[in-house]
Formats: C-alpha cells, structure tokens, sequence
C-alpha cells in the first residue's frame, strides 16, 4: 500500500471493521467439530472434541498439524481435508445465523463504517455463510482462505483486508471468536473485539490478547457505543 494511497484514505477518515464469520456470525464452530472429527476418524485418527473445537479458526493445513501425530502419513491430510468439507457442506442450506449478526453488520454500515468479511473458510463455505447472515448490502468486501497463502494464526488473512479496505491498522478493529483471530490481529496491529459465540472461554481470549469481550454480535450491539467500534 502507497504512502499516498493511505493518506487519500486517512484524508477521508474511512475507518474499517474486519469480521471473521466462522463462530462469530455464523453458529458454526460445533458443526466443524464434529465433522472433522468424523473425518479424521473415518482416517483412523481418535481426536477429542475438546480439542478440536479449540483449533476451529485455523487454517486446515494448521489445524491438522496441531491435532495429529507428526509422524502420520501426511499424504492422507488431503483426503482428510476433503472429507471434512464434504461432510460440513451438508448443513449449507440451514446454518444459523449468530443473534444480532445482521443487525450488527448493517449498523456499523449505517454508521460510516466500512464492513470486510475475513474468513478462513474456503469461497463456497463463506457464500453460504452469507447468504445465512443475509445482510450483503452492508458488506463492502469479504476474503476467505483462497486470498491468502498463509491462515490464521498467521496475520496475512487481516492484512489483506486492510489493504481491500484502504484503511491503515491504526483505523481498523476486528471482531473475532478464537485465540487465532486474536493471534492474527496481534501480529498484524490491529485492536481485536472477541465475542464468546464461538465457545472459547474468555480467559482464553484474555490471555491471548483481546482488547474486549461481549457475548455475541447482540451483546456488542446493545453496547456498541461504549466499545472499540462506537469510540
């Protein structure tokens, strides 16, 4: 990004709110968990729940390599990988929306901001996301994991929304659901708001560098003046 692109940007007082989906506007981290947990044992692999849902947000490449054994036969990540997608992408057509996702999205429109989707999922997965949040004319630009060569934790996913924004960290927030969220906005400078709708305690989200913590996307919207996105 120019110097002088954002100083155009900063000149207009753009600012940017950056959302992951996955977990915090869309009620999916359960689904994944269970389907990959149903993929990788379909591949011989016995993989808790617990820590399953706690390595949702990465990447598919990161979260394998977290949850099985170094030595696996690696060759078999991509059968693994296609299973799980397989299976999550029965539940396309009737997942939930968050409480107050919507609402939220379309005030902070309202209010000047400029709205980026930035997904770790794959393009087909955030689509049907979407079309569940159902609130597309608030959204200025959406990313997922084919934008990016590297997931979260790593911060390419945030950066690139930066730049889709034309706004400098300084000028964003992102709203997230797991320690990768904040993980990737910690690397990247950017104030990250975590929400509890994606199961992860909030000691976890505290330690690993969340700015503030709400309940759900309602929760931040009954208190939106009070947080990072109303000051």
């Amino acid at each position: 990004m120019s110097s002088e692109h954002t100083s155009d940007r900063d000149a207009r007082g753009r600012r940017a709110a950056l959302f992951d989906v996955d977990g915090t506007l869309v009620d999916t981290n359960y689904l994944h968990t269970v389907t990959w947990w149903e993929a990788m044992r379909q591949a011989g692999h016995t993989v808790g729940m617990r820590e399953i849902h706690h390595a949702i947000g990465m990447s598919s490449d990161k979260l394998l390599d977290r949850l099985l054994p170094r030595d696996r036969d690696r060759s078999q990540d991509g059968r693994i990988s296609g299973a799980h997608k397989a299976l999550y992408a029965e539940y396309f057509s009737r997942l939930p929306a968050v409480d107050g996702a919507a609402e939220l999205l379309r005030t902070l429109a309202g209010r000047g901001w400029y709205v980026v989707l930035a997904s770790s999922a794959p393009k087909d997965e955030l689509a049907a996301m979407r079309a569940a949040i159902g609130a597309d004319e608030a959204i200025g630009a959406a990313l997922s994991s084919d934008d990016v060569e590297e997931g979260k934790p790593a911060p390419d996913l945030v950066g690139q929304a930066l730049e889709r924004a034309g706004v400098p960290a300084r000028d964003a927030v992102f709203v997230g659901d797991t320690v990768w969220d904040v993980a990737a906005c910690g690397k990247a400078g950017v104030r990250c708001v975590a929400l509890l709708s994606g199961g992860i305690p909030p000691e976890l989200l505290t330690e690993a560098g969340a700015d503030e913590i709400y309940r759900d996307p309602a929760d931040l919207l009954r208190r939106l003046d009070d947080s990072a996105l109303g000051r």
